[in-house]
């Protein structure tokens, strides 16, 4: 890798499904340019979101912490929290303490210059988990996920100031949000020079509600409305992916970037017969089948990570904490889930294949999920009977093993006992006596 500690581009997209880019097989999308990162990198096919859900998997990307210990578990608090009130029902909503270590505050340590843009969703305005007071020098979106599901916001956050957005004034529709977002990231690397930065880009798109400028070359296929504009609205995500690895080429730093590129859950909606976006996977966001939680991830660095690579080696987003870590010379930390996976992200054989990747999901009452080698257990409630499944010959989750292996049942069962902590705003007393 060399002495020099590259930049690094982290690019998460909104609900995007693992099969919605043409180089994981989608063949309706245009996305040449996301294509061709793939080509130029590494493009791996057991990667996993931290969370079937927005905020918690956002929270395990940021602390290294997998659901069951990160501090925020849910997209909405049971208890306590922050009471939000917005245009639908009060909500409560958890935020990052400024005990949790997150990953600008360990890069900023060892000498980075920090910027986020697009959605948040880890601290309302006043705590203590906004973006300026986790590490980012500067941040410019959305905090509050519900308020993210409009492309046309009349206000957003400007580090810790309202920033009203002048061409939405009075309904009008005239500043793109995911524009605004692109133009931030552009203006943030050119303002760089030779200091190593960290950039989080953390798009909406195509997250729903579909609002989209132009549904451009997709006008006269003949579905309906809405997945034209889902279309349209991956496509434009894709040309402003072009034009950021564009401007790295130009500006000289394409071999000292590192860039990313994955979603933070599952699809939302399937598209089936459409876009297939979750193909063969069972289930969909807010699922902790692979559907849900399978993510596509592209990693590019000309000159250190190989071109045109296919990889199964299995890892999570806890992982990037402690491989940021690494990149940047930072020390290790201790208290985290993940592990560092440069040696797979530089093409090398990872080392820690097969270690437990554990899962739990709030939504619907408590459910938990792990992933150990070729086996995959999901359990619902605290003494539910186990689903086993074998994705090594079964990565659809079809056929429930559970019956046939006890031996293996016992041993997640072991594991589970003793994965996760219990947490003050999701408490299972109740949450899971419903199951």
């Amino acid at each position: 890798m060399g002495s020099a500690r590259p930049n690094i581009i982290f690019i998460l997209a909104d609900d995007l499904g693992y099969y919605d880019l043409g180089c994981y097989g989608q063949r309706n999308i245009l996305t040449p340019n996301i294509d061709g990162m793939a080509a130029e990198g590494i493009r791996f096919t057991q990667c996993y979101t931290g969370s079937p859900v927005c905020a918690p998997s956002r929270s395990v990307l940021m602390t290294g912490q997998h659901a069951g210990h990160t501090r925020i578990r849910e997209n909405f608090a049971k208890e306590g929290g922050v009471v939000i009130l917005d245009d639908g029902p009060p909500q409560r909503r958890g935020y990052l303490e400024s005990s949790d270590v997150t990953v600008p505050e360990v890069l900023k340590g060892a000498g980075y210059t920090t910027g986020c843009t697009g959605k948040w969703g880890l601290g309302e305005a006043g705590t203590a988990g906004v973006p300026n007071r986790k590490g980012f020098d500067e941040w410019f979106g959305y905090l509050n996920q519900r308020r993210a599901h409009s492309y046309y916001p009349a206000e957003l956050w400007l580090n810790e100031e309202r920033k009203i957005i002048e061409g939405n004034q009075g309904g009008q529709r005239g500043q793109y949000s995911h524009d605004l977002f692109t133009e931030f990231a552009l203006d943030f690397i050119k303002r760089q020079g030779e200091h190593p930065f960290f950039l989080y880009l953390a798009y909406t798109i195509p997250h729903a509600r579909y609002e989209v400028p132009s549904v451009g070359p997709y006008a006269n296929r003949p579905w309906p409305e809405d997945a034209k504009v889902y279309a349209a609205m991956v496509s434009r995500m894709d040309r402003d992916v072009g034009r950021l690895l564009g401007l790295l080429g130009e500006l000289g730093i394409d071999d000292r970037t590192l860039v990313f590129l994955c979603s933070d859950n599952g699809a939302a909606q399937p598209w089936e017969g459409i876009f297939d976006s979750c193909g063969q996977l069972r289930g969909k966001k807010g699922d902790l089948y692979e559907g849900g939680i399978r993510t596509p991830m592209i990693v590019r660095w000309p000159g250190h990570v190989p071109g045109g690579r296919v990889s199964d080696a299995v890892w999570h987003f806890a992982d990037f904490l402690p491989t940021a870590a690494e990149l940047a010379g930072a020390k290790p930390l201790s208290g985290i889930d993940g592990v560092s996976v440069l040696s797979g992200l530089l093409g090398k054989r990872q080392a820690s294949r097969g270690r437990p990747l554990y899962w739990e999901h709030h939504g619907r009452g408590f459910e938990q999920a792990i992933r150990m080698g070729r086996w995959k257990a999901i359990r619902r409630g605290l003494s539910g009977s186990l689903e086993l499944f074998d994705l090594g010959n079964d990565p659809g989750e079809q056929r429930d093993l559970a019956n046939r292996h006890p031996d293996v049942v016992k041993g997640i069962e072991r594991y589970l006992a003793s994965a996760r902590t219990e947490s003050e705003w999701w408490p299972l007393e109740r949450s899971a006596a419903a199951n």
